[in-house]
């Protein structure tokens, strides 16, 4: 059986999202706010997990505390994906609404998404947790 890998975060003052290291060896990230300082800090996280990334991985981000996702988060979040380091990973996005899901999905369709992780966004935990539950190899 492999060991989790450590999750090298730690919480700081002013950051508006925690980490959790899930089950299945993957993350959990859960945001409050979509700061400047909250965008920065996870982009940091988020390139430093991609250059270690070794294998496949299961990572749900929980949006649905926020409102609103600027289109300039939403262009962060795509450059990290566009990461070759991503296709190891699976992520489940979670968002506050539909209409929020399909704003995010207008600005990520212009992404390059031949490296891209499997993302796939939600408004419902449960179906969100029901597709990464589901095989590595099975990512439709």
């Amino acid at each position: 059986m492999n060991e989790p890998k450590p999750l090298n975060w730690t919480p700081e003052p002013g950051i508006g999202y925690s980490v959790v290291r899930r089950g299945d060896g993957g993350m959990t990230l859960t945001f409050t706010d979509l700061s400047d300082a909250t965008m920065e800090h996870w982009r940091k996280f988020a390139f430093d997990h991609l250059l270690e990334a070794d294998r496949r991985t299961r990572n749900l981000y929980d949006l649905r505390s926020v409102a609103d996702i600027p289109e300039k988060v939403i262009r962060m979040a795509v450059e990290a994906n566009s990461d070759p380091s991503a296709r190891y990973i699976r992520a489940a996005v979670v968002v506050a609404s539909a209409a929020v899901a399909d704003a995010i999905r207008k600005v990520a369709a212009l992404a390059d998404t031949e490296y891209a992780a499997a993302i796939k966004l939600f408004t419902d935990i449960n179906e969100a947790e029901a597709w990464l539950a589901r095989p590595l190899d099975q990512i439709a």
